[in-house]
């Protein structure tokens, strides 16, 4: 028979007490299980006071004796049950077990250099989670062909890749460069930035720009900045249409990369101000991006939140309940500006590094992303850290040191992803440079697991509901229960994924096994840091749903008895720890 352990637990406090809660479990034989189920709550002025829990023992790979505590034990057949599970996610379980899978997140720019499907399966196998599709560059119907190419390597080879549409955004760009891949400005040469619409060849070392009013709105003697300064022009003379540059910082430059202006040190704000954040190409990548469903869709110079409202409002109505998440780019001093709101009003953000270089002094990029990284954390949104991570990869097999200390400070800042950018997408050595990330990524994890494990979160409230404030006062306390028993793993049952990101917010020591009823808020919380999505259906029955969830792991050689976890629910609002039988 199973047995049953009762104690009593204030449920006014924010988490549950370590003490008691290690001592319970303490007592428990370690070659048993046990479930950890709230009882009903006495209430006090409309607010629980007091819960009682209880746990069950005895359990079986395939039948499972469940019990509350208040009545029988009832078998539960689990042998007819599918998991889904990323197949490098479960190759990385079995092979280093559960502290050592990886929980920074990688994106890839699927590019010239990666768009087969036998790169973009290299790409995945490298641990790939997200590919990002960059709609400055390509038709789309390239685009369409990449899109399709990742479904195919997900339901053919049982990966999770999620897909990134990246928009291009109103700011002031560069044309294609006739049709070239990349075209080198050296120091001193003289070139055209011209706002002409050619039918012809572009003319040598000219550059078309896609704002008429370009040559208008330079003055001679400003400096254009290419690509976040990556390149450098001193304007020297206008002559109609024409704006005549002389390079002083030669570089490479790539087909619609951003312009920025600078006057007298300082930039030049004014030719952007009228122009929309989202363009009329804009409008029709994104139909373009619903159409396909990808996953998410990041919009390029978010000025204010009421354009992330605006977008938000327009895809739930063509799509009536579609899972796209919005991603903000923070690339401009407005978005800084109004950071807090437009990150509150995402589905995440981007810390886009290049072009907000061009628009904040250099030395202030660092303190930026660390303010970006911590405030997304805070409000519990997603962040990525992208551009530039590992620039020299583009043409060099091994990064520069510093290189390697920048995607360090990353991780060590609990980013949620790292991007690669040019390093995947027209690099020589893509899947070196994601192969980087990854080593880079697990090292410095560990660094922070073992040196860090009981470091004070400090999360500020972010709950707008009372059953939001107990969902996130759960997963607080199921992190720090985690952190202080050393658990192996926190399995969160959800349908929205809504316990799972405020898991991933608390970063605990331990992966976080998000199981999920659909594919698609799977593959959203694949950007998420540490969590690994499964497909699995389930009921809101969490006796069965754990037992059916202990067969199916066990039978693939992902868990095994007397692996200790701690177990959420969106469904049913409680902390259960299980010592898996």
């Amino acid at each position: 028979m199973a047995q049953a352990i009762h104690a009593l637990l204030p449920s006014s406090s924010t988490c549950l007490h370590r003490r008691s809660a290690a001592a319970t479990i303490a007592s428990i034989p370690k070659s048993k299980s046990f479930v950890v189920l709230p009882q009903s709550p006495c209430f006090s002025r409309g607010r629980p006071s007091w819960s009682s829990i209880s746990a069950v023992y005895e359990l079986d790979s395939s039948l499972a004796a469940v019990s509350n505590g208040r009545g029988p034990a009832v078998a539960v057949d689990t042998s007819s049950a599918v998991i889904e599970i990323d197949a490098v996610s479960e190759a990385e379980l079995k092979e280093n077990g559960f502290r050592s899978t990886r929980r920074t997140k990688l994106v890839c720019t699927v590019g010239p250099a990666t768009n087969g499907f036998s790169q973009i399966e290299a790409l995945a196998m490298g641990g790939m989670n997200v590919a990002r599709i960059n709609m400055c560059h390509g038709t789309r119907e390239w685009h369409r062909d990449v899109i399709r190419k990742v479904r195919k390597l997900n339901e053919e080879k049982g990966y999770a890749v999620a897909i990134m549409m990246d928009t291009e955004g109103s700011e002031i760009h560069m044309g294609d460069l006739g049709g070239s891949s990349s075209a080198k400005a050296e120091d001193g040469e003289i070139w055209t930035f011209s706002v002409r619409a050619f039918t012809s060849p572009l003319p040598a070392r000219t550059i078309s720009v896609n704002y008429d009013g370009f040559a208008e709105d330079v003055k001679v003697g400003d400096e254009l900045l290419v690509d976040g300064g990556m390149v450098r022009f001193d304007v020297i003379e206008k002559i109609g249409p024409d704006v005549i540059c002389r390079c002083t910082d030669p570089g490479l430059l790539l087909p619609r990369a951003n312009l920025t202006l600078r006057r007298d040190g300082s930039l030049v704000r004014e030719k952007n101000a009228m122009l929309p954040t989202i363009s009329s190409k804009d409008w029709l990548d994104i139909d373009f991006g619903i159409a396909e469903g990808v996953d998410f869709i990041a919009i390029s110079f978010v000025k204010s939140a009421e354009v992330i409202h605006h977008l938000k409002s327009y895809i739930s109505a063509r799509t009536h309940g579609s899972d796209i998440a919005v991603i903000a780019k923070i690339e401009s001093i407005d978005s800084l500006s109004n950071l807090k709101e437009i990150i509150r009003a995402s589905d995440g953000a981007m810390v886009a590094r290049g072009d907000l270089g061009a628009q904040i002094p250099l030395e202030e990029v660092p303190s930026a992303q660390q303010e970006i990284v911590r405030l997304c954390r805070q409000l519990n949104r997603p962040v990525i850290v992208a551009s530039q991570l590992l620039e020299s990869m583009i043409e060099y097999p091994t990064p520069t040191r510093a290189e390697v200390a920048d995607v360090s400070e990353a991780v060590r800042q609990c980013a949620d992803g790292l991007m690669l950018s040019g390093e995947s997408a027209m690099g020589q050595y893509p899947e070196k440079a994601l192969a980087v990330l990854k080593s880079v990524s697990l090292r410095m994890e560990r660094w922070w697991r073992e040196d860090k494990r009981h470091e004070a979160t400090n999360l500020s409230d972010i709950s707008s509901s009372f059953s939001d404030q107990i969902s996130e006062t759960i997963c607080n306390s199921a992190a720090r229960m985690a952190n202080s028993l050393e658990v192996d793993a926190i399995f969160v049952y959800t349908r929205t994924g809504g316990m799972a990101s405020l898991l991933s917010r608390c970063r605990p020591d331990c992966p976080i096994f998000a199981f999920t009823t659909t594919t698609s808020v799977g593959r959203r919380l694949n950007l998420q840091w540490g969590l690994i999505p499964f497909r699995l259906s389930f009921s809101d029955d969490m006796e069965s749903n754990l037992n059916r969830t202990f067969s199916l792991l066990k039978a693939r050689g992902m868990i095994q008895s007397g692996d200790l976890v701690i177990a959420v629910s969106d469904m049913l609002q409680s902390i259960q720890v299980i010592n898996v039988p």
